[in-house]
Protein backbone atom coordinates (compact mmCIF):
# COMPACT_ATOMS: atom_id res chain seq x y z
CA UNK A 1 0.00 0.00 0.00
CA UNK A 2 0.93 3.38 -0.92
CA UNK A 3 0.48 6.06 1.97
CA UNK A 4 -1.18 9.55 0.83
CA UNK A 5 -0.77 11.81 4.13
CA UNK A 6 -3.93 13.79 2.19
CA UNK A 7 -8.39 13.26 1.87
CA UNK A 8 -8.20 11.94 -1.65
CA UNK A 9 -11.57 13.28 -3.32
CA UNK A 10 -13.20 11.27 -6.00
CA UNK A 11 -16.14 11.16 -8.06
CA UNK A 12 -17.72 8.12 -7.28
CA UNK A 13 -17.50 4.54 -5.02
CA UNK A 14 -16.17 2.61 -7.81
CA UNK A 15 -13.34 5.15 -8.18
CA UNK A 16 -12.77 4.89 -4.51
CA UNK A 17 -12.74 0.97 -4.43
CA UNK A 18 -10.27 1.40 -7.29
CA UNK A 19 -7.82 3.53 -5.16
CA UNK A 20 -8.23 1.63 -1.96
CA UNK A 21 -6.54 -1.59 -3.38
CA UNK A 22 -3.60 0.50 -3.28
CA UNK A 23 -3.77 3.49 -1.83
CA UNK A 24 -3.40 4.21 1.80
CA UNK A 25 -5.81 7.44 2.64
CA UNK A 26 -8.96 8.35 3.21
CA UNK A 27 -11.32 8.76 -0.01
CA UNK A 28 -13.62 10.59 -0.13
CA UNK A 29 -16.74 10.51 -2.86
CA UNK A 30 -18.61 13.69 -4.04
CA UNK A 31 -21.40 11.00 -5.50
CA UNK A 32 -20.77 13.20 -8.99
CA UNK A 33 -22.79 16.17 -8.72
CA UNK A 34 -24.16 15.19 -5.82
CA UNK A 35 -21.65 17.91 -3.67
CA UNK A 36 -23.87 20.70 -5.30
CA UNK A 37 -26.48 20.79 -3.21
CA UNK A 38 -25.07 17.61 -0.27
CA UNK A 39 -24.32 21.00 2.28
CA UNK A 40 -23.39 18.56 4.90
CA UNK A 41 -20.37 17.25 2.76
CA UNK A 42 -19.06 20.45 2.09
CA UNK A 43 -18.94 21.75 5.17
CA UNK A 44 -16.44 18.53 5.93
CA UNK A 45 -14.60 18.69 3.13
CA UNK A 46 -13.70 22.44 4.24
CA UNK A 47 -12.92 21.14 7.58
CA UNK A 48 -10.66 18.00 6.21
CA UNK A 49 -8.85 20.58 4.37
CA UNK A 50 -7.86 22.55 6.76
CA UNK A 51 -6.43 19.69 8.59
CA UNK A 52 -5.37 17.32 6.08
CA UNK A 53 -5.69 19.11 2.77
CA UNK A 54 -7.14 17.60 -0.10
CA UNK A 55 -6.29 16.13 -3.05
CA UNK A 56 -9.11 16.17 -5.83
CA UNK A 57 -8.91 13.29 -8.36
CA UNK A 58 -12.09 13.65 -10.30
CA UNK A 59 -11.88 12.47 -14.32
CA UNK A 60 -10.66 14.22 -16.95
CA UNK A 61 -14.21 14.95 -18.62
CA UNK A 62 -16.04 18.06 -18.56
CA UNK A 63 -18.48 16.53 -15.70
CA UNK A 64 -14.76 15.93 -13.75
CA UNK A 65 -13.63 19.63 -14.43
CA UNK A 66 -17.08 20.85 -13.42
CA UNK A 67 -16.98 18.99 -10.20
CA UNK A 68 -13.11 19.84 -9.36
CA UNK A 69 -13.85 23.88 -10.14
CA UNK A 70 -17.12 23.89 -7.63
CA UNK A 71 -14.80 22.01 -5.01
CA UNK A 72 -12.17 24.75 -5.54
CA UNK A 73 -14.41 27.17 -4.50
CA UNK A 74 -16.52 25.80 -2.00
CA UNK A 75 -12.50 25.64 0.14
CA UNK A 76 -9.66 27.75 0.59
CA UNK A 77 -7.44 26.53 -2.42
CA UNK A 78 -4.28 26.90 -0.70
CA UNK A 79 -5.49 23.67 1.21
CA UNK A 80 -6.24 21.67 -1.94
CA UNK A 81 -3.96 19.84 -4.94
CA UNK A 82 -5.32 19.11 -8.11
CA UNK A 83 -4.28 15.56 -9.11
CA UNK A 84 -4.93 14.98 -13.48
CA UNK A 85 -5.00 11.86 -15.28
CA UNK A 86 -4.70 11.83 -18.65
CA UNK A 87 -7.68 11.45 -21.83
CA UNK A 88 -7.63 8.10 -22.59
CA UNK A 89 -10.12 6.80 -25.27
CA UNK A 90 -11.90 3.73 -23.92
CA UNK A 91 -14.61 1.88 -21.77
CA UNK A 92 -14.93 0.39 -18.49
CA UNK A 93 -15.25 -3.12 -18.51
CA UNK A 94 -18.45 -2.73 -15.96
CA UNK A 95 -20.55 -0.09 -18.16
CA UNK A 96 -22.26 -1.15 -21.14
CA UNK A 97 -21.39 1.94 -23.28
CA UNK A 98 -18.41 4.64 -23.24
CA UNK A 99 -18.83 7.85 -21.58
CA UNK A 100 -20.19 10.42 -23.67
CA UNK A 101 -16.58 11.62 -24.26
CA UNK A 102 -15.34 8.68 -24.77
CA UNK A 103 -12.51 8.52 -22.44
CA UNK A 104 -11.59 6.50 -19.16
CA UNK A 105 -12.39 7.84 -16.00
CA UNK A 106 -10.22 7.22 -13.00
CA UNK A 107 -11.99 3.69 -12.34
CA UNK A 108 -10.61 2.84 -15.49
CA UNK A 109 -6.96 4.21 -14.79
CA UNK A 110 -4.07 1.16 -14.09
CA UNK A 111 -2.51 1.47 -10.87
CA UNK A 112 0.72 3.13 -12.77
CA UNK A 113 -1.12 5.97 -13.87
CA UNK A 114 -2.79 6.87 -11.07
CA UNK A 115 -0.11 7.19 -9.23
CA UNK A 116 1.86 8.78 -11.84
CA UNK A 117 -0.89 11.74 -11.89
CA UNK A 118 -0.39 11.76 -7.80
CA UNK A 119 3.25 12.52 -8.21
CA UNK A 120 3.30 14.93 -10.50
CA UNK A 121 0.97 16.88 -8.70
CA UNK A 122 3.43 17.11 -5.78
CA UNK A 123 1.59 14.47 -3.24
CA UNK A 124 3.82 12.71 -1.40
CA UNK A 125 3.86 8.66 -1.83
CA UNK A 126 5.46 6.33 0.80
CA UNK A 127 5.20 3.22 2.01
CA UNK A 128 2.68 3.15 4.74
CA UNK A 129 4.53 2.88 8.39
CA UNK A 130 1.49 4.12 10.98
CA UNK A 131 3.69 5.28 13.57
CA UNK A 132 1.35 7.45 14.71
CA UNK A 133 -1.48 5.77 17.08
CA UNK A 134 -5.01 5.60 15.66
CA UNK A 135 -8.22 5.80 16.39
CA UNK A 136 -10.09 2.00 15.42
CA UNK A 137 -13.66 0.54 15.69
CA UNK A 138 -12.49 -1.28 18.37
CA UNK A 139 -12.17 3.16 20.29
CA UNK A 140 -15.57 3.89 18.47
CA UNK A 141 -17.34 0.39 20.85
CA UNK A 142 -15.99 1.41 23.54
CA UNK A 143 -17.17 5.00 23.45
CA UNK A 144 -20.66 3.47 23.03
CA UNK A 145 -20.71 4.47 19.41
CA UNK A 146 -20.63 1.42 17.41
CA UNK A 147 -22.58 -2.28 17.86
CA UNK A 148 -24.97 -1.15 20.87
CA UNK A 149 -28.36 -0.74 21.23
CA UNK A 150 -28.08 3.65 21.47
CA UNK A 151 -25.02 3.61 19.15
CA UNK A 152 -26.58 5.39 16.39
CA UNK A 153 -27.76 8.53 18.69
CA UNK A 154 -24.72 8.59 20.63
CA UNK A 155 -22.71 8.95 17.28
CA UNK A 156 -25.26 11.35 15.88
CA UNK A 157 -24.02 13.58 18.88
CA UNK A 158 -20.30 13.26 18.01
CA UNK A 159 -20.73 13.74 14.22
CA UNK A 160 -22.39 17.03 15.46
CA UNK A 161 -19.74 18.36 17.83
CA UNK A 162 -17.48 17.64 15.04
CA UNK A 163 -19.29 19.35 12.25
CA UNK A 164 -19.88 15.71 10.21
CA UNK A 165 -22.60 14.84 8.06
CA UNK A 166 -25.26 12.87 9.95
CA UNK A 167 -25.52 10.19 8.08
CA UNK A 168 -22.09 9.17 7.95
CA UNK A 169 -21.53 5.15 8.89
CA UNK A 170 -19.09 4.02 11.39
CA UNK A 171 -16.52 2.95 9.16
CA UNK A 172 -15.62 6.13 7.16
CA UNK A 173 -15.98 7.85 10.58
CA UNK A 174 -13.08 5.78 12.04
CA UNK A 175 -11.24 7.58 8.86
CA UNK A 176 -12.26 10.84 8.92
CA UNK A 177 -11.23 11.41 12.80
CA UNK A 178 -8.31 10.16 12.43
CA UNK A 179 -7.47 13.13 9.79
CA UNK A 180 -9.38 15.81 12.48
CA UNK A 181 -8.51 14.00 15.93
CA UNK A 182 -6.81 11.63 18.30
CA UNK A 183 -7.77 8.57 20.34
CA UNK A 184 -7.32 10.92 23.60
CA UNK A 185 -9.12 14.10 22.12
CA UNK A 186 -11.51 11.83 21.13
CA UNK A 187 -12.29 10.33 24.68
CA UNK A 188 -12.15 14.11 25.69
CA UNK A 189 -14.90 15.25 23.32
CA UNK A 190 -16.66 12.22 24.26
CA UNK A 191 -16.67 13.02 27.92
CA UNK A 192 -17.15 16.27 27.23
CA UNK A 193 -20.20 15.54 25.12
CA UNK A 194 -21.29 13.10 28.07
CA UNK A 195 -21.12 16.14 30.95
CA UNK A 196 -23.03 18.62 28.59
CA UNK A 197 -25.32 15.76 27.62
CA UNK A 198 -25.62 12.92 30.16
CA UNK A 199 -26.26 10.34 27.59
CA UNK A 200 -23.30 10.59 24.64
CA UNK A 201 -21.14 7.20 26.47
CA UNK A 202 -22.69 4.26 28.57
Amino acid sequence: MIKIDKVIIVEGKYDKIKLSRFIDAPIITTDGFGIFKDKERQKMLRRLAETKGLVVLTDSDSAGFLIRSFIGGSVDKKYVINAYIPDIKGKEKRKTQPSKEGTLGVEGMTEDVILSALENAGVLCEKSENAREEITKTDLYELGLSGKKDSAAKRAKLLEYYGLPSRMPANQLVRILNCITTPQELSTAANSIKKRDGNLCG
